[in-house]
């Protein structure tokens, strides 16, 4: 079968004015060699796209609806010195056991009790600016990312299928506003919005005031206001969380949780079926207010073609 690989060590630049350098052990050939080269390319896509005049090159650029949005999706760990934006459908509650555990509010990440998702945790919102700058200058600073529309697809299914309280505050409204024959019980229980409605309300919805759990990635965290340090995916995030943990130097007894055995994953072919399920005319409609999702993380485009949704 042949010998096992020798492990090497590969240096990983954190940021562009080198102030921090990891060396971190890993195998050749092993997927986990494949983060810093996905990390390198999604860096540097970022750092061309947000060379444009347009975009916020600093947090105080941002307007006063943007910056707070940004704060109040940043936690902030001091013992650690690291800096997490959270994106809500991407592994953010199992992001926050971690950083409870860290911060000694829990005892283990593999509790099985109801998540709070404020307490026992720093926001960076609750900061004064100098500090915020402190920290936003010294300390290691990542996010993860989620290919956008399967991130929708989960939202829908999360908040509308099993979450009453967002199918009274949005289902309800969405059928109001885009069912032309509901029933009075429909449009009092807002249980069963489709996912076409559910798209026809993301295009007609100013991205700056959507809920978190649809509001664009680049938006709740804004890449081009903070550089950070690294870019995870969730396509990776078994090896991109092992990889943050070892470079913000946790105890080797903090892991990341393992997925609960009551989760459903969104296959790609569950995201085919719901994609294909749509007008195209919608689907082209909704891209242009993910598309900084895409462009910017790397995602393709979805085809959408008939040829492909008859597959």
């Amino acid at each position: 079968i042949g010998r096992p690989q020798a492990p090497f060590f590969f240096c990983f630049i954190c940021n562009e004015n080198k102030q921090m350098m990891t060396c971190i052990k890993t195998h050749i050939g092993s997927k986990t060699l494949q983060t810093p080269i996905l990390q390198e390319i999604r860096n540097r896509t970022i750092k061309t796209m947000c060379k444009q005049r347009n975009m916020p090159h600093n947090i105080w650029s941002l307007s006063p609806l943007q910056r707070k949005t940004l704060l109040h999706h940043v936690l902030v760990n001091d013992k650690y010195r690291f800096l997490y934006c959270y994106v809500p459908k991407v592994a953010c509650s199992n992001w926050k056991r971690v950083l409870k555990v860290l911060n000694g509010a829990l005892e283990s990440v593999d509790l099985n009790i109801k998540m709070d998702h404020h307490s026992d945790l720093t926001f960076l919102s609750s900061l004064k600016p100098d500090e915020i700058r402190y920290r936003l200058r010294h300390y290691f600073k990542f996010m993860f990312v989620r290919e956008p529309l399967e991130r929708l697809l989960s939202a829908y299914r999360n908040k509308f299928g099993e979450i009453e309280s967002y199918q009274k505050k949005y289902g309800v409204e969405i059928v109001k506003r885009y069912r032309k024959s509901h029933t009075k019980v429909q449009s009092l229980r807002g249980d069963d919005v489709t996912f076409t409605e559910f798209i026809r309300y993301l295009v007609d919805e100013d991205v700056e005031r959507m809920n978190e759990h649809w509001m664009p990635m680049y938006n709740l965290c804004q890449p081009c206001a903070i550089s950070y340090d690294f870019i995870g995916s969730y396509e990776h995030l078994e090896n991109d969380a092992d990889f943050v943990l070892q470079l913000i130097n946790v105890p080797s007894s903090v892991h990341f949780p393992e997925r609960q055995t009551w989760y459903k994953p969104v296959t790609t072919e569950t995201l085919h079926y719901y994609l294909c399920s749509l007008p195209q005319k919608l689907l082209r409609e909704l891209l242009p207010k993910y598309i900084l999702d895409f462009s910017l993380f790397t995602y393709p485009l979805p085809n959408m073609t008939m040829d492909h949704c008859r597959h």
